[in-house]
């Protein structure tokens, strides 16, 4: 079983951020047939859905580039045509800051799925059931919650919104990477240990660990948020069948947690091309509705 998209642990996001900001990366405007999709590290999701439209483009035609980067680069990427598409803005709230910064420099083409929350987890057996009662088991999770990139919307609303409301000062939010959280919550199944982290659904890990959602009462996670494809302004331009397809994207949550499961649980390779062509193959008429 894999405990992260091992891929991402060797990505240098430095040279990411650097392709984007210099302009090198191939981008909108590169080629008639050369489409470049941005991709969160650390957001499997995005991963799967990015890896499902490489497969289907490169079956159209299409030669497709997958680059890696953490989400500030990426949208000062698209924002100057560095970049096609990323497909995993969190809407009305992770990735607000960004459309509000490069509202008017990118072209946001609609949701393609409806159900997605932030969500601070712990182990199914856990002495706690909500948030609410975690500053009074501060130790027995180790004075902890184990959190994923500084960057992610998911940890900013956890340390501007959730330690403060629910009075978590005296545990440690952990800043580290989604590769990381994954690896602390392995080692503290395999443990028998309680752990708290920053998680989100859908998300492969709920079918890999005996996991529970912390309970919400104020609402400082926010409610489901809707997954959205976000494009560089001259991406409809440049490629307007892809451009289309793209818009009317839809996937609901099992097929999402299908792929995802497929990808990050069932397989234990870094090539993930060979198992999205088989989920592709195994759910091949929904596939073809994608671009009919």
């Amino acid at each position: 079983m894999k405990t992260r998209s091992k891929i991402l642990t060797g990505i240098a996001l430095t040279a990411a951020a650097a392709l984007t900001l210099s302009g090198c990366a191939g981008g909108a405007g590169a080629g008639a047939k050369s489409i470049d999709i941005a991709v969160f590290n650390g957001w499997d999701e995005g991963i799967a859905a990015s890896y499902l439209w490489q497969s289907i483009l490169e079956d159209k035609g299409y030669k497709v580039k997958l680059t890696y980067a953490d989400v500030a680069p990426v949208y000062e990427g698209l924002s100057r045509g560095n970049f096609d598409v990323v497909l995993d803005t969190w809407l009305p709230t992770t990735h607000a800051d960004y459309l509000q910064r490069y509202g008017s420099k990118v072209e946001d083409l609609g949701a393609w799925n409806d159900d997605a929350r932030l969500t601070i987890a712990v182990n199914a057996d856990a002495p706690i059931d909500s948030l609410d009662q975690l500053a009074g088991a501060a130790d027995q999770f180790g004075g902890r919650i184990v959190g994923i990139e500084p960057g992610s919307g998911l940890m900013r609303v956890t340390a501007d919104d959730v330690v403060p409301g629910y009075g978590l000062g005296s545990l440690t939010l952990v800043e580290s990477s989604t590769p990381a959280m994954l690896a602390e919550l392995k080692k503290a199944t395999d443990a028998g240990q309680n752990i708290a982290v920053t998680l989100w659904r859908p998300h492969w890990a709920y079918n890999a660990f005996p996991l529970k959602d912390l309970a919400d009462p104020k609402g400082l996670l926010g409610a489901a948020e809707s997954v959205h494809s976000v494009a560089s302004t001259s991406f409809a331009k440049d490629h307007p069948e892809v451009h289309d397809w793209i818009s009317n994207f839809s996937m609901p949550s099992d097929k999402l947690a299908s792929l995802e499961d497929a990808m990050f649980n069932s397989y234990d390779g870094d090539d993930y091309s060979p198992v999205v062509k088989q989920w592709i193959a195994d759910n091949q008429e929904w596939v073809d509705s994608l671009t009919a």
